[in-house]
């Protein structure tokens, strides 16, 4: 027994393209404007290259923390160690952007900004 063959349906018309652009502009016509653009969060790393570019010396990763709340700069969202956490950062920025990070070992446990 021979399979039977089957036939395609009629082609689709161009009137279908028109139907999904009277479509598309209907959609876009009940969207809502965009929100205002919010307010970027300074990172802990960001605060800490500015900390030690204002203090100009070799600070730990606690002192750092400590100056950021103070000026208001950055703080914790509530970890229990954001030192080791900034400490962490560091060291990795240090080793992917090799020259161009903006932070220098000094000494052990202290950084302080490049010039």
């Amino acid at each position: 027994m021979a399979a039977k063959k089957k036939t395609n349906p009629a082609p689709k018309t161009a009137a279908k393209g028109t139907r999904n652009a009277a479509n598309a502009a209907a959609k876009g016509a009940g969207r809502k404007a965009e929100p205002a653009a919010k307010e970027k969060k300074v990172s802990a790393l960001d605060a800490a290259a500015r900390v030690l570019q204002e203090e100009r010396k070799a600070m730990n990763c606690q002192e750092m923390i400590e100056v950021m709340a103070a000026k208001g700069y950055w703080k914790s969202p509530g970890g229990q160690t954001p030192a080791a956490t900034l400490y962490s950062a560091i060291l990795r920025e240090t080793k992917v952007k090799g020259a161009e990070a903006r932070f220098k070992k000094t000494e052990r446990g202290k950084f302080e900004r490049k010039q």
